[in-house]
This record gives C-alpha cells, sequence and structure tokens, in this order.
C-alpha cells in the first residue's frame, strides 16, 4: 500500500510538471543515448529492454514519439552504435524521470535481464548522453512520417560544432533568422528536430535530424537544396562565415519498435 501511494505521487509529480512547467517553457527538450555494443550478445541484450521495459515505461510517464535508430549498413565496418531519442516538455520531466524507472514495477520486472546484468556479462560498452533543447523556429518535435520499408530509410542526424560560442550562436542565428530551417521545410527534408546542446562533450554544438524515404531520396534532396536560390544567398553571408569548425554526420534507419 505504502509503495502503491509513493508511486501514485510520483506519477503525479511527473505529470504535473510535465504539463504546467511543459507549458510555460515553449521549446522542448531532447536526450540522445547512445548506446555502445561490440557484439550481438549486447545488441539483443538493449534492445529487448528499449522494446519491452524502458520504451513502455516512458509511455506510461506520458512521453510520446521516442526513436531507437541504428546506424545503416556500411560494407567497410559493423555498426556498433544504438542511438535512443527522447522529448521532455520540460527539465523537470527529464530531473524525475530515474527517480520513476527505479519505482515501476512492470519496469523493473520487464527489463530485469538487463537491469541486473553481471560485470562479465554487460549489455553494453558505454552509454552517453547529450542533452539539448529545440530551435525557436521548430520549438516542438515532428515524428518523421516517412513511408516504406525501415531498414530502407534514411534518418541523418548531423552535428555541427563552433569555433567559438560566438561564431557557434551566429550558426544558429543562420537556421532561425536566416532562414535555413524554412529553407528545409520548404524542400520537404521532413525534420524531426533541430536545437542546442545544452549540456554534452562536443560544445558548442547543435544538432538536428532530417528523414527520407531511401538514400536516393536523401541525395537528390541535398542536390535541391545545395543548388536553392535561398542557399546561394545565405551561405555566402560574410556573418555566416566559418562558423562550423567540425561536422559529423549519421546516416540511420529506425528499429522495428522505434514510435517513428
Amino acid at each position: 500500500m505504502k509503495y502503491k501511494f509513493h508511486y501514485l505521487l510520483f506519477i503525479f509529480i511527473f505529470m504535473l510538471g510535465n504539463s504546467f512547467i511543459g507549458y510555460a517553457q515553449e521549446q522542448e527538450y531532447y536526450q540522445l543515448k547512445t548506446y555502445t555494443i561490440k557484439n550481438d550478445t549486447q545488441e539483443s541484450m538493449v534492445d529487448n529492454y528499449l522494446k519491452n521495459a524502458y520504451l513502455p515505461v516512458l509511455k506510461r510517464m506520458g512521453i510520446k514519439n521516442i526513436g531507437v535508430f541504428k546506424v545503416r549498413p556500411d560494407k567497410f565496418k559493423v555498426s556498433d552504435k544504438i542511438y535512443v531519442l527522447i522529448p521532455f516538455q520540460s527539465l523537470a520531466t527529464f530531473e524525475n524521470l530515474e527517480a520513476m524507472l527505479a519505482v515501476d514495477k512492470t519496469h523493473l520486472s520487464a527489463g530485469a535481464d538487463y537491469i541486473h546484468a553481471t560485470h562479465d556479462k554487460k549489455p553494453y560498452e558505454r552509454i552517453s548522453s547529450v542533452l539539448l533543447r529545440a530551435f525557436p523556429d521548430m520549438p516542438k518535435m515532428k515524428p518523421s512520417q516517412v513511408e516504406g520499408e525501415r531498414t530502407d530509410r534514411v534518418y541523418e542526424l548531423r552535428s555541427y560544432e563552433g569555433p567559438t560560442e560566438a561564431m557557434y550562436r551566429r550558426k544558429v542565428d543562420m537556421f532561425n533568422e536566416g532562414g535555413e530551417v524554412e529553407l528545409f521545410e520548404s524542400l520537404g527534408f521532413n525534420a524531426v528536430f533541430y536545437a542546442d546542446v545544452i549540456s554534452g562533450d562536443k560544445m558548442p554544438n547543435l544538432m538536428y535530424m532530417t528523414t527520407f524515404k531511401n538514400m536516393e531520396k536523401r541525395d537528390a534532396l541535398w542536390d535541391d537544396f545545395g543548388s536553392s536560390d535561398k542557399w546561394k544567398e545565405i551561405s555566402v553571408m560574410d556573418k555566416y562565415q566559418n562558423t562550423v569548425s567540425h561536422a559529423d554526420i549519421y546516416l540511420l534507419y529506425p528499429t522495428e519498435y522505434s514510435d517513428y
């Protein structure tokens, strides 16, 4: 009885933060968790935990549109990452998450093999986490509407680092006031999010995700982007020069249990 009361109290506080504080703060927050794995056994353990325990408990807490992605097959390398993208309406929901996981009996039962794994049979090598805040020009996530075979889809995650904070802010301005977000939208890039990294190991840093039915569609749209009048206009402006010191591009596909 005592457990049930505490659990219901946690749920009430969590949902209150999800609605009231989220209402006051228009821009969403995102956590990008990256699991590094070394073999099929670890991949299976993480998949089973995410599918049967982790995503279900997040949804019971009112968190929707959770994306889970893997690296598209490449003949030169074997994928060793699983990416989990979680949207939060407020920082309060993010802060309360671990406490909620610790008291949810269904989560603890369904995820027992993963949660209680021993040191010599660990389910992953490392977890990294990045916390992001949505851009003003796209304050809410838009789960991709791209259709077709999931293994054919391309979910392109990009990370742009700036050489200094000031130059980085100019790159963010290029996306928002400069019209880069609007250009992506007009061309049909099906963006999921654009966001500032507010805590991570690569800063200053922005990240965004666009989605395509397949590689052919992805390549064609990037050609359209590069040849567009708008890109030619903003890409040569002095204030936007040298604003990216390093870029990482990850070509992913959604798992069968990903929400989109």
